[in-house]
């Protein structure tokens, strides 16, 4: 059952954000609103969005729960665990230059987030669920705009545009003292 559906422009990008997991509407009444704000201020944020067209973009995300994402991490990346947030990119960050080029918001991909992970790592960290929730937002939008931390210098490079992002929304440096993500 889907509990909220929203679309919002906003920095150029579209975000559809489904619920079906009724604990994230509980928990956060205004998961819309506030996981729009952190995918826009990623979208803004990241060097990337400029190679669009227009700079319109859109993407999904689907506020879950940990045995569907259990089972999206097991299918397509072979771990049988849940994990916090999955990011399912549409294209390589190489052919992002013509993307938009007829003028229509181009398709990122998708995000999905693990209630019971994402809530136990936040209760866990002593960290605000709303804070730990955009900053995974956040994550997952700069993976679909083709960055990664397999490297110590690619993690260098997402966590300062993570921890930018994150500071225009208000949210403290999630690195300072506990790494996650």
């Amino acid at each position: 059952m889907n509990w909220n559906v929203g679309m919002a422009d906003a920095a150029s990008l579209d975000l559809e954000v489904i619920a079906e997991t009724p604990a994230w509407a509980e928990r956060l009444p205004d998961f819309v609103e506030l996981c729009r704000a952190a995918a826009a201020t990623a979208f803004a944020a990241a060097p990337g969005h400029r190679l669009f067209h227009g700079g319109a973009a859109e993407a999904g995300l689907l506020l879950s729960d940990d045995a569907r994402v259990r089972a999206l991490n097991k299918t397509f990346r072979g771990r049988d665990e849940p994990t916090n947030v999955l990011s399912f990119s549409n294209v390589e960050i190489d052919v992002l230059a013509a993307a938009g080029a007829d003028g229509r918001p181009f398709g990122l991909g998708d995000i999905v987030v693990a209630f019971e992970t994402t809530a136990g790592e936040a209760a866990q960290e002593g960290k605000f669920l709303s804070d730990h929730l955009s900053h995974l937002v956040v994550h997952g939008m700069l993976h679909l705009l083709g960055y990664d931390h397999s490297t110590d210098g690619e993690a260098l490079e997402m966590e300062a545009l993570e921890v930018r992002a994150l500071a225009a929304l208000g949210i403290a440096d999630p690195y300072s003292s506990v790494g996650e993500t």
